[in-house]
């Protein structure tokens, strides 16, 4: 059940009223039973894999925090636990094709796998959730006693698919106490779904055909195409994740509950460390708490620091997918976070440098600079093989775009406009790539200000019926599953 479906939208207004008209005692289980129909609309028969994950880490939780002497043996059993469950779901077919790589120079027959494995819905995220909480209760907090309160953490289906990665602490409390909602927060709800449907159906959708179309035949484009169809995607992706966000926080916020914000104004990062503190905030910070710090983060030599960084964005690249320019991509911002803080020292060695680095226009160039390193880095998430990546980016850095290119631009480009359903949105490539970046600061600053939750009345139901008409008579008659969906 998608979140941009006829489905969701009958069935989020059957759980809030059912939710609401219920005692409090029976609302953790309506809302936990709502969750478990909603992953079975899937695949039923993995509610079985989340029921044991929940229960094996509920009892594993409370077995960390009772046992002094082998405190540390039950966290190894929980992580393990967690990370091979992973493991074997998502990263079985990627170890053997490797596997195979290896084994083929040397003349030995290929691995293969007797039977077909599915990636479960969510996995990566629930996974990350249950560490989070033993790891957690190993270091000295408080393990939760209530099971639904505890299941619903885990399972909770704003939430369940594609995040964010919730913090036991900030949620558990919230299940427990009595849940409230007012005129206001339903205006404020209601608002943050429509815009995550505007964003994802209207903006996401639309930029998705015209991405693929790039993406798939890199070699029909010159360089300056292919940067055009990057910065595509890099606002595809980020209308897309965050417009699920957007729907799960109001989802959430109709039962009384909050969702961190999960993105910051990301494109505006003025270099790739501060793009890191507002990309995927929730995925950022756990990488930071449960692999970077215990890796030993940055209190150790600045050369093991910088070995830290490389091995938490690598694996961070290999947590979105089994593939190789998954890694390669995680590798990328790793070398770039080294490189970032190299350049930082420099810098501050440098009076005139840091001085020029102050000025609005370097402020303005660090942006500009940030926003096409991490482009590049798009491609290669983007691409469905390193080599198609190398493709593209070897066209993108060495081709000179000439007269005769941008002419070749305009006319490739609009061949590939009629794919979508409303191309007068998309008068010009030129005019789009602006017409994004406005977007992304304008949804961005009503996110980051709650500027929904600010509003007035009157000005929260114009909104509404603005972005009801938007979505209904503009939006693709397909729409393709949200891009972290896969993950």
């Amino acid at each position: 059940m998608l979140f941009n479906t006829l489905q969701y939208a009958l069935f989020l207004p059957l759980v809030f009223v059912l939710f609401w008209v219920s005692p409090q005692k029976w609302r953790v289980w309506i809302l936990l039973s709502a969750s478990y129909i909603f992953y079975m609309t899937w695949k039923p028969i993995f509610i079985l894999l989340i029921l044991g994950l929940t229960l094996g880490n509920y009892y594993l939780g409370f077995a960390v925090h009772k046992s002094e002497k082998y405190k540390k043996c039950w966290l190894t059993l929980a992580i393990v636990l967690n990370l091979g469950t992973l493991a074997y779901f998502k990263y079985a077919y990627f170890l053997c094709e490797t596997a195979n790589q290896c084994l083929q120079p040397l003349g030995l027959p290929a691995a293969s796998l007797p039977f077909k494995i599915i990636l479960p819905l969510g996995i990566s995220f629930f996974v990350f959730e249950f560490i989070h909480y033993v790891v957690d209760v190993y270091r000295g907090h408080q393990p939760i006693k209530s099971f639904p309160a505890f299941a619903l953490f885990a399972s909770f289906f704003p939430t369940q698919i594609a995040g964010p990665i919730k913090r036991f602490q900030d949620f558990i409390p919230q299940f427990l106490a009595p849940a409230k909602l007012t005129i206001k927060q339903f205006d404020t709800a209601i608002s943050l779904i429509l815009l995550g449907l505007f964003k994802k159906v209207l903006i996401a959708d639309n930029l998705s055909f015209f991405v693929q179309g790039g993406f798939s035949q890199p070699q029909l484009f010159s360089g300056l195409d292919l940067w055009v169809f990057a910065y595509a995607f890099a606002f595809q992706i980020y209308f897309d994740f965050s417009g699920y966000t957007d729907i799960a926080r109001g989802s959430a916020n109709l039962f009384g509950y909050k969702v961190p914000i999960n993105f910051n104004l990301p494109y505006l990062a003025s270099n790739i460390s501060d793009f890191w503190r507002r990309w995927h905030i929730s995925l950022s910070t756990w990488l930071r708490d449960y692999l970077f710090i215990p890796l030993g983060g940055s209190r150790l030599s600045k050369w093991l620091n910088y070995r830290n960084l490389i091995i938490t964005m690598t694996l961070g690249g290999l947590w979105h997918g089994a593939a190789m320019h998954y890694l390669i991509w995680g590798l990328y911002q790793g070398i770039l976070l080294v490189a970032h803080k190299e350049f930082q020292a420099f810098k501050e060695s440098q009076a005139w440098l840091k001085k020029a680095f102050e000025t609005k226009l370097g402020q303005v160039a660090s942006i500009v600079l940030t926003f096409h390193v991490v482009c590049i880095g798009w491609v290669f998430f983007r691409a469905e093989t390193n080599a198609l990546a190398l493709q593209m980016l070897s066209k993108m850095l060495t081709l000179a775009p000439t007269i005769e290119q941008v002419a070749g631009q305009t006319r490739d480009v609009a061949m590939l406009l009629p794919t979508i359903n409303y191309p007068l949105i998309y008068p010009s490539v030129f005019l789009l790539l602006p017409l994004l970046a406005l977007a992304h600061i304008a949804m961005g600053y009503i996110n980051k200000t709650n500027l929904i939750e600010r509003a007035p009345k009157l000005a929260k139901i114009a909104w509404c019926c603005a972005m009801i008409f938007v979505v209904l008579v503009f939006s693709p008659d397909k729409s393709p599953r949200f891009i972290y969906f896969q993950f």
